[in-house]
């Protein structure tokens, strides 16, 4: 299944206030970023998922919206990802607050060093 082009779209219109965003394949989906900053992915079954941390996980679990997982070699694994609350999918200011979310939660990740090309 491709990536949903729809939401995608929604999500970026939802944060046009916030900053621009933008999208990078990933195993069948997509990254989300907003001006640069990871915050949100779409599932290859076009589920949203936000990006969580040690910092804004309670938040998620208290909300019951369940982690990231997927099957990859016949193992299971799992991503600091959220599933995303059904009211972002109709409510820009919710869209916005949960966003907001994954995007600190983007912030505060270590950035990823660059290799040197020698």
């Amino acid at each position: 299944m491709s990536v949903d082009e729809g939401l995608v779209e929604w999500v970026t219109e939802c944060l046009e206030p916030i900053g621009a965003v933008t999208r990078r394949a990933m195993m069948g989906g997509a990254t989300l970023y907003c001006d640069g900053t990871i915050f949100a992915i779409v599932s290859r079954d076009g589920d949203l998922y936000f990006k969580s941390d040690a910092a804004n996980e309670g938040v998620f679990e208290e909300a019951g919206l369940e982690k990231f997982s997927f099957e990859m070699n016949g193992r299971q694994g799992s991503m600091n990802y959220r599933r995303a609350p059904l009211d972002v999918h109709d409510d820009p200011d919710a869209m916005r607050q949960w966003a907001r979310l994954g995007i600190e939660a983007g912030e505060r990740a270590p950035k990823k060093k660059r290799k040197k090309r020698e």
